[in-house]
């Protein structure tokens, strides 16, 4: 037993590899959490390019995934994912100062599509070294772990950028974006120099997938695996419902329908990241001793609560104390569901997929996020930009509906273990052995 909880503790990274590629996620969280929220009003405001280029750009930073992620799931399986996350955070550094110094739309949407290129190149790439870093037994850790400080970065960001943005000062955006691309450089230093690429350690393992080295490669063998093409849709609806409108939809609908301060709308994903540092380890907990499927229905139910909150505050919004808590209400629910699918999602990508083809996989997860917070921004701004707000709202909690059954139909595509309702099985050296030679 002593033996057991010592290599958990190693694997969960305290001053190893793990803990590198941790401090690293925050890092850039940390600068994401400056500009994120404030990428529609530096664009619509700030530059004065409207509501309908504020969208474009939201929505070229996503579809640059469609460009970047088919061969970084290819450069991973191959080179492994150190040499994939300094291109990608190199990318991001780039187009972020760029976004920062760009006036004119076309500038803007070139510095979206690099940084965005750059972003979602590099989301594959730290997945992989999370779970080369971690064990069947430690993974929802690692990757709830990850979530928390992600969050807490982003939200100590956005508290901060909230009190240094000035819409009149376009030079206080500038120098926000050019913080961002300061960490992305950061995140190379410390993450993309951490040694995890050769191996996944004598304790690290996958799921029990049967391996086929004959078999279909690339995005043709995500598109053969029935679980994971259904796993792909339920979290392609999962990010529109939610990621897709956390920094742009809701946004929108928070500063041009209810007329929430910029300020305001900082304290409020602050409110977000602080929900989720309380209650994630509690939820890791709570998700371990239950079905994977219970977990993301249950965030899907939690988030209608949050759109029946965004139909208060839209009736409300003219009594502006009642309005704010009504928004701030939004983004802590959206909190306490993220943390419900932190331990959740990333280890089952991790369980479906074959050890050749992690890198594909989590490139393939990526992809289907990306192209779903494109379509989530165009379609949230589209709608509240119209003054169509009920409409958005009734879509959005339609959505949410779905979310829930989706995921409890996804349960009988799962093995037990995938869905965890049942203890994982103890690998065999020679899996292991296979592992290493792929990493």
């Amino acid at each position: 037993m002593t033996g057991t909880v010592k290599q958990q503790r190693q694997q969960r990274g305290a001053g190893g590899p793990l803990r590198r590629v941790q401090i690293g996620n925050a890092l850039s969280a940390f600068g994401s959490g400056f500009t994120m929220p404030y990428m529609f009003v530096y664009v619509d405001q700030v530059r004065g390019l409207g509501s309908l280029a504020a969208g474009m750009v939201f929505t070229v930073f996503a579809l640059a995934a469609l460009a970047v992620l088919p061969f970084t799931g290819r450069g991973i399986d191959r080179y492994g994912p150190r040499p994939v996350l300094l291109a990608g955070a190199g990318l991001a550094a780039t187009g972020a100062f760029a976004f920062g110094h760009a006036t004119g739309t076309p500038a803007l949407l070139v510095s979206s599509f690099l940084f965005g290129a750059g972003v979602t190149t590099c989301q594959p790439a730290l997945a992989t070294m999370i779970v080369r870093c971690s064990t069947a037994a430690t993974r929802s850790h690692a990757f709830a772990l990850q979530f928390t400080l992600v969050n807490l970065g982003m939200g100590i960001g956005a508290l901060v950028g909230g009190q240094i943005v000035n819409i009149a000062d376009p030079a206080s955006l500038t120098r926000l974006f050019t913080i961002e691309a300061a960490t992305f450089l950061g995140l190379a230093l410390v993450t993309g120099t951490a040694h995890v690429s050769n191996g996944y350690g004598p304790m690290a393992q996958l799921s029990v997938v049967q391996e086929k080295n004959d078999g279909p490669t690339g995005l043709r063998a995500l598109f053969a695996d029935k679980a994971m093409v259904r796993l792909s849709v339920l979290a392609g609806l999962i990010f529109f419902t939610c990621y897709g409108q956390f920094e742009s939809g809701v946004a929108a609908f928070a500063t041009d329908t209810v007329g929430t301060a910029p300020s305001t709308l900082g304290f409020a994903i602050g409110a977000n990241a602080v929900t989720i540092v309380v209650l994630q380890m509690f939820m890791v907990r709570i998700t371990a001793r239950r079905r994977r499927t219970t977990a993301m229905a249950a965030a899907g139910v939690v988030w209608l609560g949050a759109w029946a909150m965004a139909l208060v505050a839209g009736l409300i919004r003219t009594e502006t104390m009642a309005a704010t808590v009504a928004i701030v209400s939004i983004y802590a629910l959206f909190g306490v569901g993220e943390s419900l699918l932190a331990p959740t999602m990333g280890p089952m990508v991790a369980d479906l997929a074959p050890a050749r083809l992690l890198g594909t996989y989590n490139a393939g997860y990526a992809l289907v996020k990306q192209i779903a917070i494109a379509v989530g921004p165009a379609v949230g701004v589209l709608l509240v930009g119209s003054g169509t707000w009920p409409l958005y709202l009734a879509a959005m909690a339609g959505s949410t509906l779905l979310i829930v059954l989706l995921a409890l139909r996804l349960r009988p595509y799962l093995t037990a273990e995938q869905d965890n309702a049942a203890p994982a099985v103890v690998r065999t050296a020679a899996p292991v052995r296979e592992l290493q030679t792929a990493a």
